[in-house]
């Protein structure tokens, strides 16, 4: 079932989505060669705690930790592990879950460890802005198929990447797992119509290769989903509203880059 949310609501996640943001910021100064990925787990749930969130991946299905922590050709729900020190050149995405006061959003973010290749740097690129592009389709009497079909063509058609197919954006609130699904490939004018008070995650994967993945996850810890071919990989996720006004970004974290979206 799809739930509309009332202005008051879109609200209240914009204030979930500002933690978020803000842990985003942190993380900017705090990835660097060297970096454990253990101290980016504690110093995020440091961060979401103290300022009055709930990290809301912790006990998901099992799951222990308040980011999934994804390196190089890991696709996405990668494990914090105490020991695995980043390098330079690696690219490191991080992704987590906010409540506050009810209130719920969601966003991952890639970062560059050190310097990396122009190779990754381009993906970097082209993958942020295929979410943008795809934001730019979330508008009241569009379809769900509108905003896949404009992050597939530039990823794949233009840019000749894979676009991940298994793992896709969704609605949010009142849980981290709404209807309606948002996959990142599809055919305009196709699937669910995008109504006023929807909200929702655009979070492409794009592959340096193909975009199938290991679907069983991994015999070490049944999480970590990695491509399938070796390739790279890259993410970057809002969760935005769809209002009278046009998609509102709610877990911005640069008001001057995303102006026209809050």
């Amino acid at each position: 079932m799809i739930t509309l949310k009332s202005p008051r609501e879109i609200e209240a996640m914009r204030q979930s989505g500002a933690i978020i943001a803000g842990m985003h910021h942190m993380l900017r100064d705090l990835i660097k060669p060297g970096i454990d990925t253990w101290e980016i787990e504690t110093k995020s749930r440091e961060y979401i705690e103290g300022h009055g969130g709930v990290a809301l991946q912790i006990g998901f299905e099992g799951f222990k930790y308040a980011t999934t922590i994804s390196v190089n050709n890991e696709v996405a729900h990668g494990l914090p592990r105490k020991g695995l020190h980043l390098k330079d050149g690696d690219i490191v995405k991080v992704d987590t879950v906010v409540g506050l006061n009810g209130a719920v959003s969601d966003s991952a973010w890639s970062y560059a460890v050190g310097h990396v290749s122009p190779e990754v740097e381009k993906l970097m690129a082209v993958t942020k802005k295929a979410m943008y592009l795809g934001i730019d389709q979330a508008i009241i009497g569009n379809r769900i198929g509108d905003i896949g079909n404009a992050i597939q063509q530039y990823t794949e058609v233009e840019h000749h990447y894979g676009d991940v197919r298994q793992y896709i954006g969704h609605g949010v609130g009142p849980t981290m797992h709404e209807d309606p699904q948002v996959p990142h490939y599809g055919k305009p004018g196709h699937g669910v119509r995008l109504r006023e008070g929807m909200v929702i995650t655009i979070e492409p994967m794009i592959n340096l290769g193909s975009w199938e993945v290991d679907t069983d996850e991994t015999e070490e810890d049944g999480w970590t989903v990695r491509t399938s071919d070796g390739s790279w990989s890259a993410q970057y996720e809002h969760t935005l509203a769809i209002t009278k006004a046009g998609p509102k970004i709610l877990t911005s974290q640069d008001p001057d880059f995303d102006a026209k979206y809050l």
